[in-house]
């Protein structure tokens, strides 16, 4: 007589998918001091006022800026307001590219202004931007501020809609900027979660 094997059937697998490349880890965000008139903060400074700059001339006059006009206007502000003990130029850096900027200079001894809050195009919808305000909100209170003001046009819908977001309300204009269409508050007591 043969011996009969009784075999236990095996699984199946399922098909092992094509090989894929390996994705790198997902860049991460990081926010620091950097000084004012860096080449990073300058280079930064640039594509800001490049951008708000031409979005303005874009929508009322139908061209971009004027690259003479352009270079007086980011030669004009030095951003000096920025530098300690007074002030401060946060960067934010994307998967360690610098990405965007957010500023803060005390405007009284409980009063800080932010200043140039902005991302490049491709580090947008990330979370970067509520970072950065996060962060400059941090460094105001460090600095002794009990609120925050800001200003803003009102063609920058997606930086009304951000601070609406994280916590601002529309307030009375705290200074008469030529561009300035909408002016924000938010006291500084408690931080906002976004």
């Amino acid at each position: 007589m043969t011996a009969m094997t009784r075999s236990t059937p095996t699984p199946t697998s399922p098909p092992t998918p094509p090989t894929t490349p390996t994705r790198p880890a997902p860049a991460r965000w990081s926010v620091a001091a950097e000084p004012y008139d860096s080449p990073v903060a300058a280079a930064l400074w640039r594509a800001y006022y490049t951008e708000v700059s031409d979005r303005w001339y874009l929508l009322h006059e139908g061209h971009a800026t004027d690259p003479d006009e352009l270079e007086r206007e980011i030669a004009a502000d030095t951003g000096e307001y920025l530098a300690p003990p007074g002030g401060v130029l946060l960067v934010a850096r994307y998967g360690g590219e610098p990405v965007g900027t957010a500023g803060v200079r005390l405007a009284d001894a409980t009063t800080a202004e932010l200043k140039r809050v902005f991302l490049r195009t491709e580090a947008r919808g990330r979370g970067g931007a509520a970072l950065l305000v996060a962060a400059a909100e941090d460094a105001a209170r460090a600095r002794g501020a009990e609120q925050m003001v800001l200003d803003t046009r009102g063609d920058l819908v997606e930086a009304r809609a951000l601070y609406a977001r994280l916590g601002y309300a529309e307030s009375a204009p705290h200074n008469d900027h030529e561009y300035a269409d909408h002016w924000f508050t938010k006291r500084l007591t408690e931080r906002w979660e976004s």
